[in-house]
């Protein structure tokens, strides 16, 4: 087998993508959406939706979520140091939407839920959760990249199907779009 050198790598920079460009191109990939959640310095629940969130490894078991840095849940992760994963189901467009607020905390009046052995709320009627502790973090550019130690899951068993995001809005399964948010 002969290896043959290849053109070297050039050192002009790159015409910058657009952030728009980006967005558009990775709105291309659907994500289901989640609620992740933790408990703020004054003792009060917060979170935010997400859908920047991935298994990471199954042994130890790790999962991470990427969070705008001035994200109120994040100051929240950091200083709780666990959170919780919520996992939407197809009919819970409305506690992403509450929890998609900028700025002011999401209401969390009629939102049914418990606290999770870290403190952590878990919210009623999810099709999954997932409860965490913090484990590390890295920079992620505009978003600072957190991940949780899973240190227990809950799943429904209802056979509910998941809330999806696709192209800048809610998808099904089988594709068809679903009115609500657009972002």
């Amino acid at each position: 087998m002969t290896i043959t050198e290849s053109a070297p790598v050039s050192t002009t920079p790159e015409p910058a993508v657009s952030a728009a460009d980006f967005r558009n191109a990775i709105g291309h990939f659907a994500t289901g959406v989640t609620v992740v959640t933790s408990i703020g310095a004054d003792g009060q629940p917060v979170g935010t939706t997400a859908n920047a969130v991935s298994s990471l490894s199954l042994d130890p078991p790790l999962i991470l979520v990427c969070f705008d840095r001035s994200s109120a849940t994040l100051a929240a992760v950091l200083s709780h140091r666990a959170f919780a994963v919520n996992v939407l189901g197809a009919r819970q467009q409305h506690l992403s939407a509450n929890f998609a607020r900028r700025g002011l905390a999401a209401a969390w009046d009629g939102v049914r839920h418990r606290r999770g052995p870290t403190g952590s709320p878990r919210l009623d009627g999810v099709i999954a959760s997932l409860e965490c502790t913090l484990e590390h973090r890295l920079d992620g550019g505009d978003h600072e990249i957190v991940v949780g130690r899973v240190t227990e899951v809950e799943t429904s068993g209802d056979g509910a199907a998941p809330l999806l995001f696709f192209r800048g809005s809610y998808a099904s399964l089988d594709g068809a779009a679903r009115p609500g948010h657009r972002a």
